[in-house]
């Protein structure tokens, strides 16, 4: 099968598309025919070197944990999933090596779930790693309800566009943090923006005078050392962030590092299929196409999820 590879730790130089065997199917595994895989800033930086403390890396590696296509063949302990299925999912194994940018994958069956039915398969490749943070961080570690009053920081971002879109679902209100040429697209998400920088507090207070009484952290920095403060009485740790786990625990919040989750995922699909979860994808690239699409991805300037597709 054709893949994308490296077989040294580095940036684009490394990256290629070669043919590759074919990846074998265990008890628990799902052999999916990939449609499109996703691009994370984590596939870049594993690629870098940068996580190399953290996960055990065997060369070559194929990249990518997002993916979405067809189930091929099932192993024998899979029971719920048949040749045919669409899937979609977060394949993120024990350790880096096969990974989702190729033209087939096997997934741990705990790693997907159906496709949604709404959404093409470059939309849905986009919704598994930041959709599952969303959904974690809002659902699971916050308990956002109806009536309550969220602040995401970095809300326009692709983990922070689903976490306004599942907060809002759950009946919350939602301030999201964003510069001001994001504003317009927080409101179409059913936020209500304030602008990042100096000043950010008494523009959340404005807003919320009483506090808020959940906060979602996608940034860290000052925005991340200002929301304790910006909680309500009695909503004391209800701060959960993504980025610095000891800065976080010194505020009182937990940190959050995304679980690969079928019935999370599944929850995302059936908040898709009934309209209350969109996707934006700002580019799609083939399989040969990776450098550039790791290029725009590091950047920085995306809004909206970058699709590798294999067709």
């Amino acid at each position: 099968m054709r893949a994308v590879t490296y077989r040294e730790y580095g940036g684009t130089e490394v990256v290629r598309v070669e043919e590759v065997d074919d990846p074998k199917l265990g008890p628990d595994g799902v052999l999916v025919d990939v449609r499109a895989a996703s691009v994370n800033p984590v596939d870049w930086k594993v690629a870098s070197g940068g996580m190399d403390s953290m996960l055990d890396v065997f060369f070559p590696v194929v990249p990518g944990w997002d993916v979405a296509g067809v189930v091929a063949a099932v192993g024998p302990a899979v029971q719920h999933l048949a040749p045919g299925d669409e899937v979609y999912g977060y394949v993120r194994k024990d350790a880096v090596h096969g990974g989702t940018y190729a033209e087939k994958v096997v997934a741990p069956v705990r790693t997907v779930a159906p496709k949604p039915s709404t959404l093409d398969f470059g939309e849905a490749a986009a919704v598994p790693l930041a959709g599952l943070t969303a959904y974690q961080a809002v659902v699971h570690r916050l308990s956002v309800g109806e009536g309550q009053t969220v602040l995401i920081h970095a809300a326009s971002g692709g983990v922070g566009s689903f976490a306004v879109q599942i907060a809002r679902a759950h009946g919350a209100r939602v301030i999201g943090t964003a510069s001001e040429e994001n504003h317009d697209y927080l409101r179409e998400l059913g936020a209500e923006p304030v602008t990042y920088g100096e000043g950010l507090e008494a523009r959340v207070r404005e807003l919320a005078p009483d506090g808020v009484d959940a906060v979602v952290d996608l940034v860290g920095g000052e925005a991340l050392q200002q929301s304790p403060g910006l909680l309500a009485p009695g909503a004391d740790g209800q701060l959960v962030s993504v980025i610095d786990p000891a800065v976080t625990f010194d505020l009182g919040g937990s940190y959050l590092f995304v679980s690969p989750d079928a019935n999370d995922l599944a929850a995302l699909a059936r908040m898709a299929d009934a309209g209350q979860l969109t996707v934006e994808v700002a580019a799609r690239y083939p399989l040969d196409d990776v450098a550039q699409a790791w290029d725009e991805s590091m950047a920085g300037h995306t809004r909206g999820k970058i699709v590798l597709t294999t067709d």
